[in-house]
Parts: C-alpha cells; structure tokens; sequence
C-alpha cells in the first residue's frame, strides 16, 4: 500500500476543515494535492475537474433540485401547519404533548417534503415560539425539533438515498424508499418515547385530548398534502414513473395545492425558484466534489486497501459493523452527510457485501448514521437552523440533546443487527 497519497488526502483535507474552507472546496483541494503526488500538474488539475463535471452527469440526480423545489413549496405552501393540526389532535393530550407533536409532524413533513433543514425550520417557527408559551424549555423544544428533522432523510422520498443509489452503482431506489419507512417511524417513535419521559419529568403542561370530530377534520384538511405520498411512492413502487419522474409529479402537486391553499402566489413564486436553486447550486457542488475524490480514492486503491484491513481485523459481521458504524459516526461529525454517502460508500460497501449484507440495507444503516452527524458541530446543518430559529446557542442546547441522541443510536443499533426491519418491506414487493 503506498501511504503518501493517502497521508496526503487525509492531511491536506482535515487541515483545510480545520482553517474554515467551505467543505465542497476542502474535498476538492485536497483531492487535487493527492492527484499531483502521483502525476504532473496539467492532467491532475484536468482528471479532478472532468470527474467533477462526469460526477454530476446522471439522470438520476434530476431529481434532486425537483425535490428540493417541492420542498420549498410545502414549506411556503401551508402544508406544515396542517400537518401540525393534524398531529395535535392524535398526540396533544399526551404528556411532553407539543413535543410529540412536533415528532410527528416532523416525520410526515419529512415523508412529504425530504428535507430535514426545511423540516427543522417550518417546526421550529411555527411550534417553537407555542411550546414556550406552555412552559416547554426553549432548548428542549430545539432538541426535539432538530432530532425529529433528520427522520425525513430516511423516511421517503429521500434526496440522500437517491445519492446513496448513485454511489452504489444503481440499487434500486424505489427500494431504498421502501426500506426507509420502518427504520424512520422507528426513530421517530424512540424520540417520542425519550420526549415523553422528559417532559413528564419536568411537568410540562398536557393539552386537552380532541374529539373524534376534530381528529376526523384535521385529518381531512391534512389529506391532500398526505396524498401525495401515494401518488409519488405508489407511482414509483408500482413502476408508473421512475423517481426523478415522480420529483417533477411532486413540484406540480406542491405548487397547485400551495394555490389552492391560497398560501401560494405568483407574486412570491421567483422567490421560492431563487432559494431552491441556492440549495441545489450547494447540494450539486457537493456532490461533484465528492464523486471527484471518490474517484482519487479509487484511482489510489484506497478502497480495496481499507477493505483488506477490515477484513483482517474480523470477519465476524457484528464485529465489522459496529467498527463501520462508529467510523461513520465519527465521519459524520466533520462531514456532511451527501460527500459522506458518495465518498464513504465505495469504501465500506464492498466490506459488507463479502459478508453477505443486502446493500438495500447498508444503504439505510448509512443515512440513518450519518442524520446523527447533521445534529451535531462543527458541521451540522439541521442543528445550525434549529439553534439559529430558536435564537438560542448550541451550548444551551446540548444537554437536552444527549437522551435524543441516545436514542438515535439505539434505533441504529436495532436496525443494522435486525435486517428484516429494513428488508421485509421491499420484499413484501419483490424489490
């Protein structure tokens, strides 16, 4: 094994983090410095920029700024806070009510929309400023909100298990997607769970249990958004349309339902076009990066290297998957979550297919590891908006945080030792 380029890539890349470089120009900085060890400048500086072009070139990752578009529309569209009506009428007269709420509504906006940072501030914005006025603790409220975002990322559509099926080198998407919803409703439910004793322990306020009438009225205020999940999950499990297909379904069904609504106008229309493109601009830079370091990577054999290694070590599955599980939580403290999936994907992969794992399921352990990392510094975005809507800090914040965290873990635990939690439904549809 030849240990410069990689004492290269590793160096040059946690040094660039550390002295504040944008993450997308950290991994291609530092991709580039590993290519100049093994060649000369010119074709270095040409193999890294048309791998970051070639990156970008796949049908699939059209349907990542759709979904990002018909983001945007459900949070400006007035979805959000039906979603939320409707959760409070099932879980508000529980004790921790409006943080059950919140999980919840998280999890259907995030089965919705795909996007925990739009999640975590259409939460946080409407329920944060509510539970204070109960009595909630501001930082245990952002705690819940920031946790409960990230379900979205594993329940579908998901923009990250999209990438995951790129980087994977096709796996069924339409199964991923399937594969996704036990895992993220399991997450949801330990969150409730852990919210419910906080709140309980801390005697916060319980909400008047609602009548079946209400619960019957929000649900049916919340229909059309929920249909939605049908129309672009049903479509795409049942073959209708492919899942970049479905994304550009889902931006016209936001943007007619946004109308009807009322909440949305032509006149605010350019605006949501301009923010949308903004976060697809970062996401697709992110992403041509992270394929142009994979590739060095691979160029180096620093994939087949690590594998070795692992292998070495044990080839007790428990074994090797735990080790893969806590590098991913440590990866996922530095990084992003998208150049994690497409840079870290390669590597582990392998490792666990010659175990005899299903990669549907790796691909699930993956994201939901890597939502872990979105909550926590330096680099988590989900707990940067959570902290900045709430107008709090992240030092305020940590220490309700820590039983949701445990509760995140616990749920990655059971589902990468139990794989049938991940595999029955895609199965259950020959996927």
């Amino acid at each position: 094994m030849e240990y410069i380029p990689v004492l290269v890539l590793v160096i040059s890349f946690i040094a660039l983090l550390a002295i504040g470089t944008p993450v997308a120009w950290s991994i291609t900085i530092s991709s580039l410095l590993t290519m100049l060890v093994s060649i000369s400048a010119l074709p270095a500086f040409t193999t890294v920029s048309q791998r970051m072009a070639t990156g970008l070139d796949s049908f699939a990752l059209l349907a990542i700024p759709f979904f990002i578009l018909s983001g945007q529309l459900m949070n400006k569209g007035g979805i959000a806070h039906r979603l939320i009506a409707f959760a409070k009428t099932l879980v508000g007269s529980l004790p921790g009510g409006l943080a059950l709420i919140n999980v919840i509504a998280a999890m259907l906006m995030g089965a919705i929309a795909g996007s925990a940072m739009a999640s975590a501030s259409a939460m946080g914005s409407i329920l944060g400023p509510e539970m204070e006025k109960e009595g909630y603790s501001k930082q245990f409220g952002v705690a819940v909100n920031i946790t409960s975002a990230t379900t979205g990322l594993v329940i579908p559509p998901s923009n990250v298990l999209i990438v995951y099926s790129l980087a994977s080198g096709g796996v069924s998407i339409a199964a991923l997607f399937l594969a996704g919803y036990i895992p993220g409703i399991l997450t949801g439910l330990f969150l409730m769970i852990v919210a419910a004793v906080w709140a309980k322990k801390k005697k916060y306020k319980v909400g008047k249990r609602s009548s079946l009438k209400e619960v019957f009225k929000t649900f049916i205020d919340a229909l059309p958004s929920l249909f939605l999940l049908v129309v672009v999950i049903g479509g795409i499990v049942i073959g209708v349309f492919t899942a970049t297909e479905a994304s550009a379904i889902a931006v016209l069904y936001t943007l007619v339902l946004g109308i009807i609504y009322k909440e949305i106008s032509f006149k605010n229309l350019p605006q949501v076009l301009l923010d949308s493109a903004a976060t697809t601009a970062i996401v697709m830079l992110l992403i041509g990066a992270s394929m142009s370091m994979s590739w060095v990577m691979s160029y180096e054999n620093i994939p087949q290297n690590i594998s070795s290694v692992l292998l070495g070590i044990s080839d007790n599955p428990i074994i090797i998957l735990l080790i893969i599980n806590l590098l991913l939580l440590f990866v996922g403290i530095f990084m992003d979550m998208t150049p994690a999936v497409l840079i870290f994907t390669p590597i582990f992969l392998p490792v666990v297919t010659k175990l005899g794992m299903d990669p549907v399921h790796f691909g699930i352990i993956m994201v939901l590891n890597l939502c872990i990392g979105l909550c926590t510094p330096p680099v988590g975005s989900v707990l940067f908006v959570g902290v900045g809507v709430a107008n709090t800090t992240i030092q305020k914040v940590v220490k309700p945080l820590i039983p949701m965290f445990l509760a995140m873990i616990f749920a990655l635990f059971l589902v990468t030792y139990f794989p049938q939690l991940t595999l029955w439904l895609p199965s259950l549809f020959d996927l």
